[in-house]
C-alpha cells in the first residue's frame, strides 16, 4: 500500500491571475514541502465559512453531505488527494458505517470541505505529493483569520503571458522565483505548465 502523506490547511488567498479562483495551500504535517491547488469561489467560500464557523442561513452543499451522511449512519473516516493528471488533482472520500466501507470520487476541493465539516484527516498519496508539491521553508502564521465576504470580493483579473511561451528552463527559474516570493498561484500555475510537458 502506497505511503500517505496527511496534510493541514494553511491559506486561502485569492487567486490574482484567474478571475473567479482561489488557491488553497495545505502543508505536510511535520514536514517542509506545500501543495498549492486551484479551486472555484464557491468551493473556496464553503471552506472559509466553515473554518471561521460561519453558519449560512439555509444549508451549503457540503452540510447537506454531512446531514445526508449522518441520516444513513454514515461517517467520512478520511481524504485521500490519490492523483493528479496533466495539473488536475484526484480525490477519494473514505467513509464507513457499522456494516460497510465506501470510497466515493470527489474534487479536493468538495472532499476538503467535507473533511473540515466532519473533522476527519485530509491525506496525500506520495505520488501526487511529489508531482505536485513545491517546498518552502518558513513557517506562515496559521492564526491569522480571513473574512470569506473579504476573500470572495478580492477577485481581480491580472495579464500576464501565457506561461505555454516559456521555454522549460525558464519555466523552472520562473517557478523557483514564485517560491522565493510565496507567490504559491503562480507557483502552482507554473508547475502544471511543467507537468504537461513532462
Amino acid at each position: 500500500m502506497e505511503k500517505l502523506i496527511e496534510l493541514e490547511i494553511l491559506g486561502l488567498s485569492s487567486n490574482h491571475s484567474q478571475s473567479g479562483s482561489f488557491t488553497l495551500v495545505l502543508g505536510e504535517v511535520g514536514g517542509k514541502r506545500r501543495l498549492p491547488i486551484v479551486i472555484g469561489m464557491f468551493e473556496a467560500q464553503a471552506i472559509a465559512l466553515e473554518i471561521e464557523k460561519i453558519i449560512p442561513n439555509r444549508p451549503m452543499t457540503h452540510d447537506l453531505f454531512k446531514s445526508f451522511a449522518a441520516g444513513f449512519n454514515f461517517e467520512v473516516d478520511r481524504i485521500v488527494i490519490t492523483d493528479m493528471k496533466e495539473g488536475v488533482f484526484y480525490a477519494k472520500i473514505q467513509c464507513k458505517s457499522s456494516q460497510t466501507e465506501v470510497e466515493i470520487d470527489a474534487r479536493p476541493s468538495d472532499a476538503i470541505a467535507i473533511a473540515i465539516r466532519f473533522g476527519c484527516a485530509v491525506f496525500c498519496s506520495e505520488k501526487a505529493m511529489s508531482e505536485g508539491a513545491v517546498e518552502h521553508y518558513e513557517v506562515e502564521n496559521k492564526n491569522e483569520k480571513s473574512d470569506p465576504k473579504a476573500q470572495s470580493q478580492k477577485i481581480t483579473a491580472k495579464k500576464e503571458s501565457s506561461l505555454k511561451d516559456f521555454s522549460l528552463d525558464k519555466l523552472n527559474q520562473m517557478l523557483e522565483k514564485a517560491i522565493a516570493n510565496e507567490d504559491y498561484e503562480r507557483a502552482a500555475r507554473i508547475r502544471d505548465e511543467i507537468n504537461k510537458r513532462n
